[in-house]
């Protein structure tokens, strides 16, 4: 270090290395010259709260061989900075470290550097493609989630048109188990589009060994998922995850209050009415509800003798959540198994539809309690680090760019 300086602008600091013993050309090898000096004005990772240039004094040489292509060639350090790179390697690493943990913007961090936007993404971005590019990240992976998610919500029209193309991102998501047990989600990849296409053609092109090496996928119950699953992955275990399950009971029991409703009333739920008033009750697990909640569930019951169709599908709604809270897999299989014989027999119609579902999902539905209670729930807890980066950035324009972005926050890069 040369100097320091402070002013209004922020830190200057003047630096330069210490003088090599010999210096030979890069092209030939013979030695140089030494032929003064260029400062160079780098910016450099913040410090005290201060936009920070770095102001590099440069050596040059001359090159003596008469037939070598360099005349001249300046000094460089790759710890310091690439070549012809306006920020230093120390702030690069910075701004992708506060991307990744700190879920900060671009433009916050660029404002922190003194620097625009596109000064510190063209930093930035060819690092992340390079990781992105790297197949070795896909390594080791046994189990695999998969979801999509709404990434704009502006005209679909193609990116070559101008537009953002498609609205939905199909996102994959490593389940893997650690040592310990636990589950460490990892965002794998972004596709544009959510279709079985859209999984099929990305597991085709991850090849034998990784498709191989899948040994359980979870997944949400649509059936284009299902269908890439079926092909592309023989040997693996489909399984409906147990949230989207007990949903698909709760909008069941909803479907069956709002048609009782408008049966006896003749309009939708109002403010008086008592069904209308124990609707989000009917939502809830019931060892979650106090003595109170349950009264008033009860009270709402019998009110009228026709509710009684509310109050059978809440029972079965209840029994079906009670699968994944049995003290055992075992336990809860056997219940499992009795809901499929018995709900598409149900004279609700309602209920009828929900067991007919469920018998179409039989192998990845009982699939839960042959895997250990695989879930697709490390991929919910990515799709939230995705929209919290969403909120931050206040929206993306550009798809490629969104899933660079997405890669690093989700965990999908080695860097």
């Amino acid at each position: 270090m040369v100097g320091v300086q402070r002013d209004d602008a922020g830190l200057r600091v003047e630096v330069e290395s210490r003088p090599p013993a010999v210096m030979g050309c890069p092209a030939c090898g013979v030695i140089a010259h030494a032929h003064g000096r260029q400062r160079v004005e780098l910016i450099d990772a913040p410090c005290f709260t201060a936009p920070v240039k770095l102001r590099w004094r440069k050596r040059r040489w001359l090159c003596p061989e008469p037939m070598c292509p360099v005349t001249s060639f300046m000094e460089q350090d790759p710890y310091v900075a690439r070549p012809r790179a306006l920020l230093t390697a120390r702030a690069t690493s910075w701004a992708i470290g506060q991307m990744r943990r700190e879920n900060a913007s671009v433009q916050g961090m660029a404002r922190q550097l003194g620097c625009t936007w596109r000064t510190l993404w063209r930093a930035v971005k060819p690092i992340l493609e390079t990781a992105a590019a790297d197949e070795t990240r896909f390594v080791g992976v046994t189990s695999l989630g998969v979801d999509e998610h709404i990434w704009h919500h502006v005209s679909t029209k193609p990116v070559d048109q101008g537009g953002r193309g498609p609205k939905e991102f199909t996102g994959m998501v490593d389940l893997t188990r650690d040592k310990d047990g636990r589950v460490r989600a990892r965002l794998l990849d972004l596709v544009p589009g959510r279709s079985g296409e859209a999984y099929t053609s990305w597991l085709r092109d991850r090849g034998d060994t990784f498709r191989k090496g899948v040994e359980i996928a979870t997944l949400d119950p649509f059936h284009g998922y299902k269908n890439a699953i079926d092909d592309q992955l023989d040997d693996a275990i489909a399984v409906l995850d147990a949230f989207h399950v007990v949903k698909l009971g709760t909008a069941a029991v909803d479907e069956v209050r709002r048609r009782v409703q408008q049966d006896i009333h003749g309009h939708r739920g109002r403010r008086d009415d008592p069904l209308y008033r124990i609707r989000n009750l009917l939502r809830a697990g019931k060892e979650h509800l106090t003595d109170r909640q349950k009264t008033r569930l009860e009270t709402a019951f019998t009110a009228d003798d026709r509710h009684v169709e509310v109050e059978v599908a809440w029972r079965c709604a209840q029994q079906l959540r009670s699968v994944y809270h049995q003290s055992c897999h075992a336990d809860g299989r056997r219940v499992a198994e009795k809901i499929l014989a018995t709900f598409p027999s149900c004279p609700i119609p309602e209920i009828a539809r929900l067991g007919r579902t469920l018998n179409q999902w039989r192998d990845a539905f009982l699939g839960y309690f042959t895997t250990g209670g695989a879930n697709n729930g490390g991929t919910e807890s990515i799709n939230g680090l995705i929209e919290l980066a969403r909120r931050v950035a206040r929206g993306f324009r550009d798809p490629d760019n969104y899933r660079l972005r997405m890669l690093l926050i989700g965990g999908g890069l080695r860097l």
